[in-house]
């Protein structure tokens, strides 16, 4: 499992729309402590007993939420195996203690997530490349952010070099990266108040074709998607 900012009831209930139950895991690995992502790991982990592993910036900013969890640290580029996966965790820049982001291999196939930075950077251009499947965010239009009813600061922060991805950000992003085994993009972490999944496809499709696009809810995330075919 990759982050949990849902209670445990809640992460219990979008497992089980999957198919799937907590004893189906085998651990979680973090991306950094902002609540949104790491809420409901520490909770979860000690409830069914499964390892976590974290960047150690990440485990300074949670230390007294690790009590009684199995804690392991990852870091930047230094491949950890769980189960059948190797993942290779890839540092980003946005505004927490140690940031990482992760590409997970089973040895076939290859998948990048990248969500919760706020520029492109040579080093994760080049730690998704040559992915099957790609989870990439795309958080705010430009505009709407500038429009929001947000306030300065807040609008500064998220459209900041340590905020989050805008569209047209993810787009070069997207089109930067080495492609030539890529199947599928999977359009994450939008905000309700500042994005559309029209434009947030909009934006993915000027680079690949629109079958290969798919934007994740916030209610319901997305299902399995198959890289087989």
């Amino acid at each position: 499992m990759l982050d949990c900012g849902f209670a445990i009831r809640e992460t219990e209930r979008r497992l089980q729309r999957l198919g799937m139950a907590p004893a189906d895991i085998a651990a979680i690995v973090v991306t950094h402590e902002h609540q949104d992502h790491v809420g409901g790991v520490f909770k979860f982990a000690r409830r069914h007993r499964l390892p976590v592993w974290l960047s150690f910036g990440t485990f300074q900013a949670v230390r007294k939420a690790c009590e009684g969890v199995d804690v392991h640290f990852c870091r930047d580029s230094e491949g950890l195996v769980i189960g059948d996966l190797e993942l290779i965790p890839y540092t980003v820049p946005h505004d927490a203690r140690e940031p990482v982001q992760y590409v997970a291999s089973d040895g076939q196939f290859k998948l990048g997530v990248l969500t919760d930075a706020g520029q492109s950077t040579p080093h994760l251009v080049d730690a998704l490349g040559g992915c099957d499947a790609l989870v990439l965010e795309c958080n705010h239009d430009r505009q709407m952010l500038a429009n929001s009813a947000y306030p300065p600061s807040l609008r500064q922060r998220i459209g900041g070099a340590f905020g989050h991805l805008s569209n047209d950000t993810s787009a070069a992003i997207l089109a930067a990266i080495d492609r030539t085994r890529l199947k599928t993009v999977v359009g994450a972490h939008l905000s309700h108040q500042n994005n559309t999944p029209e434009i947030a496809r909009a934006a993915l499709c000027s680079v690949v074709p629109a079958e290969q696009v798919l934007i994740a809810c916030q209610e319901e995330g997305f299902g399995w998607i198959d890289l087989t075919g």
